[in-house]
């Protein structure tokens, strides 16, 4: 580590110690992954069950120290409990080692280019660690102030240095610093951090708390990255300005800050390692999952009945398009045709699928449950989009021939897609539900019918991203409903329409995955997404593990074979009209296809040789 303070580390995207993130991340301890999808830990024997879950947990959250009260008159058996809230041993999960040895954490370094470590305070594990965090820091408090102003009390309390948290962080402080310098200055670290020497100067009351701070910012300074200078700074000061002052409550402020100042450099050194380690991490995936894999096989710990059977069912459903190597499809899937037809089933959400099922997702996709769950999310809001336009194009189409109430809105829609660009900017804010009949509200001299849908999606999508975060999409889109319903009314110049009517037919047809009108844009998104998914697996079938990470993670849609009449047999077959086709969906699509292909192709280079294919990976490869 000696030569990281001239690296940088580059970590500027690590946040404090402190901070805490909304996104997704996998739960190691007392830190976390933190990614743009979704890292677990290792699987268990039951991950890797065939049985399915009822809830899926992001994150296994921290390990939590026992409850104790406050220092102040708690006994010296309850006292003994307490530990500092970041030792050794609790940073021990980041040690390289341990890395190269999580298939889960190497399984997600493939998806994600901003995969890093964190300290872990997300959830209610992590409120609990911060609570026993915050009662070891009190109880030091108390100890310290009895220690100082009455000794009798103390010692009755604190007898020996089991009981007593100073020389307990001292000496978590030296065997953290011990894994972050190198070999050669370790016997200087523990010279200058001798923890018995410095308690008995202590107890003398001979301790001089500066002149270790100032030693301790010289060695963090020397071995930390330039971004935490000053955070080291802080501590110095807070540790100097208790001790000239005898300020407690700074002391204990200063001591505070070192040992998050000490987590923070493992976490970068852990970030600098996995940014080092990625691309032989990356090009050792299949075999090291392979390894992995085979040895829970011969374990018994897991069984492929199921997903063969999930293969074969695929193969027995096909159509023969992905099956006759004659056709366009099965040449641009190649051997994989089958595999990323059934893959395609897994996101549309009127497959009964929880991730993982027996039935319909086996076990062999255990690390990717989150991403395939993101999917059918994504898929879930494209299609509840393209309906609520739909519903909108048929009230316009009202408003121009003055069609009266008795329209059908329940009558299926037109299958042809909406006409307008899709876009993340412009909204709408609604205006409360009215009740009876809502006047029309034209657009304010509008240049055409396009501009008026396009503002209308624009401001569907800032609904959309703007709801609460429900964990499941029908709920999410049962609460949105009636603000789609307001909006699209509102863009309608059709006083005839009631807003009640319109908010009825809007929820069921956005509630009713079986119903046709659900169908019928689930039936021409899954023809789009094939479409371009046939492109993106052609494009990237041939690629290394780490061509693939960084075509797919890096540039998405660019130099992935978009030219116009690339596949035109392939588009004649699936009925999409390519030449009339209005760009609105083309954005989601092409993010979904890239997404599934990389997703996919990785997942059959491992699993095609052991699960799906005739002939078997070697047994013996495993023991290698």
């Amino acid at each position: 580590m000696d030569d990281q303070r001239a690296s940088g580390i580059e970590s500027g995207r690590l946040p404090p110690a402190h901070a805490r993130s909304s996104s997704q991340n996998e739960s190691l301890g007392d830190t976390v992954v933190e990614t743009g999808t979704v890292a677990q830990p290792a699987p268990t024997d039951d991950d890797l069950s065939n049985q399915p879950r009822q809830t899926m947990s992001t994150s296994r959250g921290s390990r939590s120290l026992p409850s104790t009260p406050p220092l102040s008159r708690a006994s010296s058996t309850e006292s003994r409990s307490l530990e500092p809230p970041v030792t050794k041993a609790t940073l021990s999960e980041l040690d390289v080692n341990k890395i190269i040895h999580n298939p889960k954490l190497r399984h997600d370094i493939n998806f994600d280019p901003e995969l890093h470590f964190r300290p872990n305070l997300d959830g209610e594990r992590g409120r609990k660690k911060q609570e026993k965090a915050n009662q070891f820091w009190k109880a030091l408090l108390d100890q310290i102030f009895l220690f100082v102003t009455d000794r009798p009390a103390f010692l009755a309390q604190c007898p020996d240095e089991r009981n007593w948290c100073l020389p307990q962080l001292l000496r978590a402080v030296r065997e953290i610093l011990q894994t972050l310098v190198p070999q050669r200055d370790r016997e200087f670290l523990n010279e200058g951090l001798n923890v018995d020497l410095l308690m008995q100067q202590f107890n003398k009351g001979i301790a001089d708390l500066e002149k270790l701070a100032a030693w301790l910012s010289g060695i963090l300074k020397l071995h930390c990255a330039p971004m935490r200078d000053e955070w080291v700074d802080e501590m110095y000061n807070e540790l100097s300005s208790g001790n000239r002052n005898n300020d407690m409550p700074e002391l204990v402020k200063g001591m505070r800050t070192l040992l998050n100042v000490l987590e923070a450099m493992k976490l970068d050194v852990a970030n600098h390692q996995i940014r080092c380690l990625r691309p032989v991490l990356i090009e050792d995936t299949v075999h090291f999952e392979q390894r992995f894999f085979l040895k829970k096989i011969q374990s018994g710990k897991l069984s492929l009945e199921a997903a063969r059977l999930w293969y074969q069912n695929a193969k027995d459903i096909a159509p023969v398009e992905y099956l006759d190597p004659r056709h366009s499809y099965a040449q641009a899937f190649g051997e994989t045709a089958v595999f990323f037809y059934a893959a395609t089933k897994l996101i549309l959400p009127s497959t009964p699928v929880e991730v993982p099922n027996a039935n319909v997702c086996p076990n062999t996709f255990v690390f990717d449950e989150e991403r395939i769950l993101k999917l059918r999310s994504d898929m879930y809001d494209t299609i509840c989009l393209e309906i609520c336009m739909r519903q909108y194009e048929e009230l316009d189409r009202m408003s121009d021939f003055g069609l009266s109430l008795n329209f059908n809105f329940n009558a299926p829609m037109s299958s042809r897609p909406s006409s307008l660009v899709g876009s993340d900017n412009g909204s709408q804010t609604s205006s409360p539900r009215t009740s009876g009949y809502l006047c029309g509200q034209p657009m304010a001299d509008p240049a055409d019918a396009s501009s008026r849908s396009r503002e209308l999606y624009n401001s569907l999508l800032a609904l959309l991203q703007t709801a609460p975060p429900v964990s499941r999409s029908p709920q999410r889109w049962q609460g949105l409903s009636p603000s789609m319903a307001l909006q699209i009314l509102r863009y309608v110049n059709a006083p005839q329409i009631p807003l009640s009517e319109v908010e009825d037919a809007l929820s069921s047809k956005l509630s009713q995955i079986d119903g046709e009108a659900f169908q019928d844009v689930e039936a021409y998104f899954h023809r789009r997404l094939l479409q371009e998914l046939s492109k993106r697996v052609k494009d990237l079938r041939n690629l290394s593990g780490v061509g693939l990470f960084e075509v797919a993670t890096g540039g998405r849609v660019q130099g992935l074979g978009r030219t116009a009449g690339a596949f035109p047999a392939r588009e004649q077959h699936l009925d999409v009209p390519s030449a009339g086709r209005e760009p609105r969906d083309e954005g989601g699509i092409d993010d979904m296809a890239t997404r599934l292909a990389h997703l996919g192709l990785l997942h059959w280079r491992v699993w095609a040789d052991i699960a799906y294919e005739d002939h078997e990976v070697e047994m013996a490869t495993c023991a290698a």
